[in-house]
């Protein structure tokens, strides 16, 4: 049993057994005080000489042995109590004591101040889970995943599952392959989702469908982002024609997980709804923190006129001006303000233009290259005060919005506006349906080709194919995407034509979405759906800034699970037997 209720001093007088792990072993002469450690706390054991047996043992204990001790429960003197702990104003006075199993010195800490790098802490993962903060994780993931449930049963959503070894699909990100042993040269698939399958449910006559679905891709890692495999809250709806449904459906979830779960304030109950296009205009992100202001501001009309050359080059050549204004930043060193010019340059800019307003006079390198009426319309449309600093973005409207975009977020990290006590929500609505890709020079799929365009078939008629938009939605909250769905497109010929755009023929289409292609044909139900990233979505609740400390076993930030060595080389005769063959030197 555990004493490490609030009510312990009920268990005085009374003989019981407590198991665990050794936290601590003192030796003070004629007493030895153990504190051993289960996932729910400290019990403090005293071992006297008269129970020599135990008191010999007691001896020979260290950090992280296995034990079990059996004696009854007494009250400490009062000087004696520890008001820290749930048990601490009792202990076990041990009579028999049994080494379960003993244990090498730690090859890393657990507890105490001392810090341990994280490539150490997941070597040694199952050590780095005794500590108290994993043990109330992997608790608190528990309830979360409880409530998750919870709330998709009693709204009417029934968990299938889908297969695991599936067929390639394109959602973003490279694919984990699997070769077939029993069909020569062929792969299945990791699911990066269970797209098809959850669309072919709804074909099937499945009403409402969820399952927290284990997705597989090749992406790299990073502070927001697992590498390899991740969970999301899978969900679909039949006869829904509207995202806005799927929305309503699915906020009084994501708002009780942040008052009732996390216990944090909501910024807005009402969560808004914002476009693409407006959220990357007035945030320069498709996934901003709304905890904040600092919106970015257009200046180019008011500096259409201007002769300054750096924001007169970029008007005439299509491009924008823009502005944020940071309050009470001017006291900003000149080697602070230098840090954020680089992370400025680092995103596209050439520099980063300011004007700092202080004592009733404009101090900047540039504020003597516009005019007095120009610095007057930038002060009162960024409703600038002294104290403040305005940020200029002067370029193609694409770099202006990604670089002040960035500004934004290190600035409000630098004045520490984040609390970390709110969350904020908000749909992010309307994506482009194609987006130009830099790298091949050609359109792509701005998310996925599964959604419908706003318009149907007409739509994609259009010359100017960026312009289609994507009856798509993302939920942003504090900053990070946590979901992602759309109303989908259940209409084969519709389905060709979204594919013709980017020069793929039908053979094409029925070669990937054969299963799916045919099945639209016999009565499939408009529906709509979405996933949201639960490792993602935790994270950001409980408050923690790295998702692997969110995850029992995760991967490093190479990619590479250090306690169980993966991936690792495999034997030739597995090889052979898939008709595969390394072609080049594995060091």
């Amino acid at each position: 049993m555990r004493i490490l209720s609030s009510a312990v001093t009920d268990y005085v007088g009374q003989t019981v057994t407590v198991k665990g792990w050794v936290q601590s072993r003192r030796d003070h002469g004629g007493l030895i005080f153990i504190d051993v450690r289960d996932h729910k706390g400290l019990t403090q054991l005293v071992i006297q000489p008269e129970a020599a047996a135990a008191f010999g043992l007691a001896e020979q204990l260290r950090d992280e042995f296995v034990i079990s001790a059996s004696g009854e429960i007494q009250e400490r003197a009062e000087h004696l109590k520890n008001p820290n702990l749930a048990s601490g104003s009792v202990e076990l006075k041990v009579s028999e004591l049994t080494i379960l199993n003993r244990s090498e010195p730690l090859p890393i800490q657990l507890h105490g101040d001392a810090t341990v790098s994280e490539e150490l802490r997941l070597k040694y993962r199952y050590l780095d889970l005794r500590r108290p903060k994993m043990q109330t994780m992997l608790a608190k993931r528990a309830e979360y995943y409880q409530q998750l449930r919870s709330y998709m049963e009693q709204n009417e959503f029934i968990e299938v599952t889908t297969p695991i070894l599936a067929n390639s699909s394109p959602e973003g990100a490279r694919d984990f392959l699997v070769p077939s042993r029993v069909h020569d040269g062929k792969f299945y698939a990791l699911p990066q989702a269970p797209q098809q399958f959850k669309q072919l449910l709804m074909v099937g006559g499945v009403p409402r469908y969820y399952q927290i679905a284990t997705c597989f891709r090749d992406e790299d890692p990073r502070a927001d982002r697992l590498y390899g495999d991740f969970y999301q809250l899978d969900l679909e709806m039949s006869f829904v024609e509207d995202g806005e449904e799927v929305r309503s459906t699915m906020e009084p979830l994501i708002k009780q997980l942040v008052t009732d779960f996390a216990g944090k304030k909501l910024v807005t109950t009402e969560i808004p709804r914002i476009t693409f296009e407006a959220a990357m205009n007035r945030f320069g992100t498709d996934k901003p923190d709304l905890r904040f202001g600092m919106e970015l501001v257009e200046l180019s009309d008011e500096l259409a006129a201007t002769e300054f050359g750096v924001f007169a080059g970029a008007i005439k050549n299509g491009g924008c001006v823009k502005a944020i204004c940071v309050k009470a930043a001017a006291g900003l060193s000149r080697s602070q303000i230098d840090q954020f010019t680089e992370i400025a340059k680092s995103e596209g800019a050439g520099g980063l233009a300011y004007l700092t307003f202080e004592s009733g006079e404009v101090k900047s390198p540039i504020a003597k290259f516009l005019q007095p009426e120009e610095l007057q319309v930038i002060k009162a449309k960024l409703g600038a005060e002294d104290g403040d600093v305005i940020f200029f973005g002067a370029d193609q409207r694409l770099v202006v919005n990604k670089v002040l975009g960035r500004l934004r977020n290190e600035f409000a990290e630098h004045f520490g506006l984040k609390n970390p006590d709110e969350i904020a929500l908000a749909w992010i609505v309307d994506f482009p349906f194609y987006e130009f890709d830099d790298k091949t020079k050609q359109l792509d799929f701005g998310h996925n080709p599964f959604s419908l365009p706003k318009g149907g078939a007409a739509a994609l008629e259009r010359d100017d194919k960026l312009s289609i938009v994507a009856d798509q939605y993302d939920m942003v909250m504090n900053g990070y995407e946590i979901c992602s769905g759309g109303v989908r497109n259940y209409n084969p010929e519709i389905l060709y034509k979204v594919f013709a755009v980017l020069g793929h023929d039908a053979s094409y289409v029925e070669s990937r979405f054969g299963a799916m292609l045919n099945a639209f044909k016999y009565g499939a139900p408009p529906h709509a759906g979405c996933a949201f990233g639960v490792d993602r979505m935790f994270m950001v609740l409980i408050g923690e800034d790295n998702i692997r400390e969110v995850v029992a076993f995760p991967k490093n930030g190479s990619g590479i699970d250090a306690m169980m060595s993966s991936p690792s080389i495999v034997d030739d005769a597995q090889l052979k037997e898939l008709h595969i063959a390394v072609t080049e030197d594995v060091k």
